[in-house]
């Protein structure tokens, strides 16, 4: 079985009392944010320049308005490091258990799969274009429906009152 980094600081509570901490939802998503910033901006420089060595660059339309020309051979593809940084960080402080957890990663992954494969339609094909408006929404679709099936089989279709704790109606 797979520990996370915070089950693991978890386990050292009963002799040092300060890690009980580490129990607390609040305390593992700020640190999660902590950890996927700092992964960002250590690494976010690198990766920059590595997209801007290698020629990665979004094109823009000839006909557009003039003073866009200036963002011509931007490095695209910067979302790439933001999804690596939040991913490492999720799967360091997430609970392995729960499936609503996975449901959100599987979202974000499935649409920066996604908007990765229209950059790289952009770049490869050196137009302003990508994938196509239908074939992108078709695919957000398909990941939003299958996050639903996932959410709904471990939730049920029951809505849950709001400030009634436990209460809920079929």
């Amino acid at each position: 079985m797979l520990l996370t980094l915070a089950q693991w600081l978890q386990t050292l509570s009963p002799e040092f009392g300060f890690f009980r901490v580490f129990q607390y939802l609040t305390f593992r998503a700020v640190m999660a944010a902590m950890t996927a910033l700092l992964i960002g901006l250590a690494f976010g420089p690198w990766v920059i320049n590595r997209l801007a060595e290698m020629k990665i660059g979004q094109p823009i339309r000839e006909y557009g308005v003039q003073a866009h020309l200036a963002k011509s051979g931007t490095p695209t593809m910067g979302g790439l490091m933001i999804l690596i940084s939040l991913t490492i960080s999720s799967l360091l402080w997430m609970d392995l258990s729960n499936s609503l957890v996975w449901a959100c990663l599987f979202v974000t992954l499935g649409f920066g799969c996604i908007g990765f494969l229209d950059d790289y339609d952009k770049v490869t094909k050196r137009s302003h274009k990508g994938v196509s408006g239908k074939i992108r929404l078709l695919a957000e679709v398909a990941v939003a429906g299958i996050a639903c099936m996932l959410i709904l089989q471990r939730t049920g279709t029951g809505l849950y009152l709001p400030f009634v704790s436990g209460q809920y109606v079929e």
